[in-house]
């Protein structure tokens, strides 16, 4: 993180005098796409928010109609989801820190995100959600925040808005950049567009040197390149979350053996459930938490376990000590993950049993955790 802070004062006392004023401001192809699959996104949200009702908020600020104009000087922060917000936190803190008479804005894409902003800092950021990547919203959203500096972090790229930040002069950072085998495939498929948008960003903060070789790859210039690590690796573990999971524990049985499976995804869970019901024949005592990756899927996949013979209870509905006869607990609450892990003796880590690269192992990991996995660990 250190490192990552050192490029944003690197980055700061530039005069931005690397911008190519010739550099075309805008994707047209990309663009008409992007305009094509507007109503897809409203379908997803609709969707999505069927199963889960925050996705129905707050849809203006997906177009750049944020609720008040910012004022003063801003620091941009963009973080997907509560994976990246978690990631980001400590580079966020060290921002604020750093730059004191900025305020800071931190977008997300999905509600959880958003809450995980809620969560790790109160007030102390805004937040809104970022726009789709469109010339007239990302001008719309750029016009009310008016950033002195934008942070993306991970595998965020958007060609609209890093064009726009380009042509408003708005220092352009990428930071915690992984780029996978399959994305390379992905961006040599369109050498041209993929090329100019990262030569749109200041500095490349990568998490290792692969990353940066597959982006030298792709023809980006080595002064804008750097190995600054993991992220994920400066998350802090707080002393209170600690002394909340010994609570916790002897809430679901202390001479209970707990294996908790976290961020799981569609056809991960009958998987973990049919191995579930094998090892209850040899012992008896364990207790399954089982987390989701989605809360849209939260009801779903306690409709699941109820077929599977087994007595489920809700985190969001059950409170103080947990039944003895409970087989399953299905973590259906928010930025408690963590603290599920600290309180387990064994953590199954999701997306690995399907092609979907796997999740933090990180997490379950800072806490003293031992951690098994699948075999799709390729993100």
């Amino acid at each position: 993180m250190r490192a990552i802070l050192s490029s944003v004062s690197v980055l700061k006392r530039l005069s931005i005098v690397r911008r190519n004023s010739s550099q075309r401001t805008s994707f047209p192809l990309w663009s008409v796409l992007s305009y094509l699959l507007v109503p897809y996104a409203l379908f997803s949200l609709i969707w999505k928010g069927i199963q889960y009702r925050p996705y129905f908020h707050r849809w203006h600020e997906r177009f750049g109609f944020l609720t008040s104009r910012f004022g003063g000087k801003v620091v941009w922060v963009h973080a997907v989801s509560v994976g990246e917000v978690r990631s980001a936190a400590a580079l966020i803190r060290g921002l604020m820190e750093r730059y004191p008479e900025h305020s800071v804005l931190v977008t997300t894409m999905t509600p959880t995100g958003g809450e995980q902003v809620r969560q790790l800092f109160g007030g102390l950021v805004d937040h809104c959600y970022l726009p789709y990547d469109l010339p007239d919203v990302v001008a719309r959203f750029l016009n009310r925040v008016q950033p002195s500096l934008a942070v993306i972090a991970e595998t965020e790229f958007w060609p609209n808005l890093f064009a726009a930040c380009n042509q408003r002069h708005i220092p352009l950072l990428l930071v915690n950049v992984r780029v996978s085998a399959s994305s390379l495939t992905g961006y040599l498929r369109i050498p041209k567009t993929s090329r100019e948008m990262f030569r749109r960003a200041d500095l490349i903060c990568t998490q290792t040197r692969t990353d940066a070789q597959r982006l030298r790859n792709l023809g980006v210039d080595e002064s804008r390149l750097h190995v600054t690590g993991n992220l994920k690796f400066d998350v802090a573990v707080p002393d209170v979350l600690l002394q909340e999971s010994i609570r916790l524990r002897s809430q679901w049985g202390e001479d209970r053996f707990i294996w908790i499976a976290g961020s799981t995804h569609a056809n991960e869970e009958s998987k973990i459930l049919d191995a579930f019901v094998e090892l209850k024949k040899r012992w008896s005592n364990l207790l399954l938490v089982l987390v989701p990756r989605d809360p849209e899927r939260f009801s779903k996949v306690t409709r699941l376990v109820k077929r599977h013979g087994l007595r489920v209870e809700r985190r969001s509905s059950h409170s103080g000590s947990l039944p003895r006869e409970t087989e399953v607990l299905v973590g259906d609450t928010m930025g408690e993950l963590q603290l599920f892990y600290a309180a387990a003796d064994l953590a199954f880590v999701g997306a690995s049993l399907v092609m979907r690269g796997g999740h933090n192992i990180l997490e379950p990991g800072a806490v003293g955790v031992p951690v098994i996995f699948g075999p799709h660990m390729f993100n």
